[in-house]
């Protein structure tokens, strides 16, 4: 493994990152925050025209760039280090990748380009509070999580014209805005159980969708209600489901971690800037040893994070399965550092002005959604059978 970035690599971080910090400042971050959508179009349009951001990892046939998910990683240590507000994670992370590996071509040729290019927004709908077990991140999403055949959840039926879905999903990234839905329902009842993927527009007859209040602003979620909606199946009835959403979880969990690694490496250059800063006692806070020793410690802890980050997009590019542990230790790490920076910043650090409580409630918000980060960690132990006999011999940690 060569860890060196490529010129390329390089150029695509810089690019960002020069584009963000003109168009994504903290003014324009809370800006963007209360719009209906939650971010800000224009942003959109511009990571779409200037950088080609969505279609990054699609194929050049699909009028994607044809980078690897590595590119996509390192692109999202860029947004994640300005908290950027964008379909991004929804769209290109999520309901893309699903609509590559089991779409048709008469599907891939319908909407990949229009999502590579920005013009069309999508949403992975699956409730909330299972959205890791549907990843297979934090257990194994072979079961029911997606209603199993009881209330709740979303399932879907065969009619004489196609499919219908109905239910509802609370906790849908981007789910009150996105132009296209890819809803994970459940059907078959208790006889033939299974799990499909259906292909539903945001503005279908039916559809009823709300922002909801969370933890984390800038990562907009809506719950999206279902009234006996038509759907359009993803791809073909006996694809393996349950196998893409895994591959997806894993390739999306390099990128998060990616993501996580770049907001708790900001949140910790703007504290080392403030203890720089501050005086006590007639000198800079950071002279004092107990405060160099806290921020030391956070340093290493965001530098081993980077590390499992990008080894973790590596292996996706290359099909090897990383992404849960370096998840953990990314979103660990984003807790920390956030938790530092408020807690040096003192009385500023906890105002609803400074932006040190965006990066603590992004923290909260990925664990909430992801997490949290001893699940992740149980579930890599568990695929790694790492506690099981082997043989006469019984590994032990």
């Amino acid at each position: 493994m060569d860890t060196s970035l490529t010129p390329e690599q390089d150029g695509v971080r810089r690019a960002l990152r020069d584009l963000l910090e003109s168009r994504c400042g903290p003014a324009e971050l809370r800006a963007a925050l209360d719009t209906p959508s939650g971010h800000d179009p224009a942003l959109w349009t511009a990571l779409a025209e200037r950088l080609g951001l969505p279609g990054l990892a699609l194929p050049e046939t699909y009028g994607g760039v044809g980078c690897s998910v590595t590119e996509l990683a390192l692109a999202c240590e860029e947004t994640g280090r300005a908290l950027a507000p964008s379909p991004l994670l929804a769209t290109t992370v999520l309901a893309a990748p699903l609509i590559a590996a089991l779409g048709t071509p008469a599907q891939r040729e319908e909407l990949l380009p229009r999502l590579a290019s920005g013009a069309l927004t999508a949403a992975l709908a699956v409730d909330g509070t299972v959205l890791a077990t549907a990843l297979a991140l934090t257990g194994g999403n072979g079961g029911d999580w997606a209603g199993g055949g009881r209330a709740g959840g979303v399932q879907a039926r065969r009619t004489t014209d196609g499919w219908r879905v109905y239910g509802q999903a609370d906790q849908v990234l981007d789910g009150h805005s996105a132009g296209l839905l890819v809803v994970a329902a459940h059907t078959g009842g208790y006889t033939r159980p299974r799990t499909l993927l259906f292909l539903v527009p945001g503005d279908a007859a039916g559809v009823v969708r709300a922002r909801r209040t969370t933890v984390d602003a800038t990562r907009p979620q809506g719950r999206v209600h279902l009234r006996d909606v038509d759907a359009r199946l993803l791809g073909e009835e006996g694809a393996d489901v349950t196998s893409a959403l895994a591959d997806t979880g894993d390739r999306a969990a390099a990128v998060l971690a990616c993501e996580a690694v770049g907001a708790a490496g900001r949140a910790l250059e703007r504290t080392v800037e403030h203890v720089g800063r501050r005086e006590q006692f007639g000198r800079p806070i950071g002279s004092f040893q107990a405060v160099k020793h806290r921020l030391a410690d956070v340093y290493v802890e965001v530098q081993a994070a980077r590390s499992a980050a990008y080894y973790a997009a590596w292996a996706a590019a290359q099909g090897e399965r990383a992404g849960g542990l370096a998840l953990a230790q990314a979103l660990r790490a984003q807790r920390t550092a956030s938790a530092e920076a408020i807690q040096f910043h003192g009385g500023l650090g906890f105002t609803w002005e400074h932006e040190a409580h965006l990066y603590f409630k992004r923290a909260a918000g990925d664990e909430l959604l992801l997490g949290p980060v001893h699940r992740l960690r149980a579930h890599a132990a568990g695929t790694a059978r790492l506690f099981e006999a082997s043989g006469t011999r019984e590994v032990r940690v």
